[in-house]
């Protein structure tokens, strides 16, 4: 049996023997009039053994190779499906038709010639011209049955695309997603807009950052682990309603909801609190459930989901009381330390109050929040950003986290807009992360600057996209919903 070597030494031979024959395997260009669903939808109504009388032309890569004396059947794959084409010596002739043997599945080709239906009913075009658009030289993977190997897959994304189908649907369907949010927020009112991936500063969430250097600046910089505090800052300047989707790093473990690189959706509305931002992501949610799925049951790993509104609301408190049978409100730290001990909740070193109920929440009760849900009022140590609860309970904040199959699909504030407030809660956090906390937020002067400019109060939200999507099409790894997942290189 041939190793791969001897199959790409011998495509290597026809590369050859096509220039010696007067023909450039890698031509230039070509023009389809037509995608195989366009052929495939357009010629449906022909009977068994019909034949049209219009041309078409269909560009693809052959996926299918079948000879038979002198006829040769092929299946070509474009973007959105696959269509058969028939090569027939009488019709070519005898030189053209022999070049044929040149040819391999994996190559491109463009082949034009009138449709007809086979006896069995397959839409099948009979070739009058064909063109060689591109030879390949490497076979594909398994007879060309599809990549089964996962880590293979996200490694070898093109193979993984051209050999499953499945793959190449729901990169699309993800495409689709982006543009139905897009069109949500521009019906809305908000305007689009871009902010800087590098940054000299980097804050907004607790998480550690990428660290790069400019050399021309002899500086280190950051890959921004979100996209807030740039929409602040646009907050200040008078735009009131903005948006932007992009990309976003943090420098932490991988799993099955988590990639080093992911999506983010962040808005901020002026004149808004959370109470205004639980609306909008349940209008967002609703939204585009029914543009891409035409309906707001999803069904997610055998569970059905349910994201239209009115979404449930529950406080942090009595989640934890709910659902751990602790009624953290109540009890003293120690009696919360020892509760997390005997139900083996991990904590940081030197928790505060606030990180022990929130630890408590996040080991104890995110995995039975299934059906939609708004967690509120969180702890004021678990970010630096948002307001104080305006019912006089200090120690907590105007803060929600949305919940959907126990995973936390958005995060929201009423945005604190106070300036000498916002200092005192950023240096404590400075002085967190000099004491060893990487995931502390650094102060940052310009932006406490900004602020002090005066911003309006207002409302923000962030949505983590990747699992949005992994949620809408029922993929069970964010890795399935990102054509090119973080990897460790290939060991040679």
């Amino acid at each position: 049996m041939p190793t791969e070597q001897d199959l790409i030494a011998e495509r290597k031979r026809k590369v050859a023997d096509l220039r010696v024959a007067g023909i450039n395997p890698y031509p230039y260009r070509y023009e389809p009039t037509h995608h195989a669903t366009d052929v495939q939808k357009t010629f449906s109504t022909l009977a068994p053994e019909e034949q049209s009388a219009k041309t078409v032309k269909v560009a693809g890569r052959i996926v299918g190779l079948r000879r038979i004396g002198k006829l040769t059947f092929m299946h070509v794959q474009d973007q959105d499906d696959k269509v058969q084409v028939l090569f027939k010596q009488e019709t070519l002739g005898e030189e053209k038709y022999g070049l044929l043997k040149l040819l391999d599945v994996g190559d491109w080709l463009g082949a034009q010639g009138e449709v007809f239906k086979t006896k069995t009913g397959e839409i099948t075009i009979h070739v009058s011209a064909y063109e060689l658009l591109c030879k390949s030289l490497r076979p594909l993977p398994e007879k060309w049955h599809g990549l089964q190997d996962t880590e293979l897959r996200y490694r070898y994304r093109y193979l993984d695309l051209i050999t499953n189908p499945e793959t190449k649907k729901t990169m699309m369907l993800r495409s689709k997603i982006l543009l139905a949010m897009r069109e949500f927020f521009h019906e809305k009112g908000f305007l689009e807009v871009e902010t800087p991936v590098l940054q000299t500063n980097y804050g907004g969430a607790n998480a550690r950052p990428f660290i790069t250097h400019h050399h021309d600046l002899d500086m280190n910089m950051y890959l921004r682990i979100c996209l807030e505090i740039p929409h602040k800052h646009l907050l200040v300047g008078g735009f009131e309603k903005i948006f932007e989707i992009n990309h976003v790093f943090r420098n932490e473990s991988m799993d099955r909801e988590h990639n080093p690189e992911f999506t983010e959706m962040e808005c901020y509305m002026a004149y808004a609190d959370y109470h205004d931002v639980m609306e909008l992501t349940e209008d967002l949610y609703t939204y585009v459930a029914k543009k891409v799925l035409g309906t707001t049951l999803v069904n997610y790993q055998g569970k059905e989901i349910n994201v239209a509104k009115p979404w449930q609301r529950i406080t942090m408190l009595d989640a934890i009381k709910k659902y751990a049978g602790i009624d953290a409100e109540q009890e003293s730290d120690s009696e919360l330390i020892r509760n997390a001990k005997e139900k083996k909740v991990e904590l940081p070193a030197n928790a505060s109050r606030g990180m022990i109920i929130a630890e408590l929440f996040g080991q104890l009760c995110e995995q039975h929040l299934i059906q939609p849900t708004f967690v509120t009022d969180h702890p004021i140590e678990t970010t630096p950003l948002c307001k104080p609860l305006r019912n006089g309970m200090k120690n907590y904040v105007e803060r929600f986290e949305a919940f959907v199959n126990g995973w936390e699909m958005a995060n929201a504030y009423s945005e604190l807009n106070d300036p000498i407030l916002q200092r005192q809660l950023l240096e404590a956090q400075e002085q967190q992360r000099k004491e060893g906390n990487e995931e502390a937020q650094p102060m940052d002067e310009d932006f406490v600057r900004a602020i002090e400019q005066g911003m309006p109060p207002a409302g923000g939200l962030g949505v983590g996209v990747d699992r949005m999507i992994m949620l809408m099409l029922n993929q069970p790894s964010i890795r399935d919903v990102i054509l090119f997942p973080t990897m460790k290189p290939e060991e040679k």
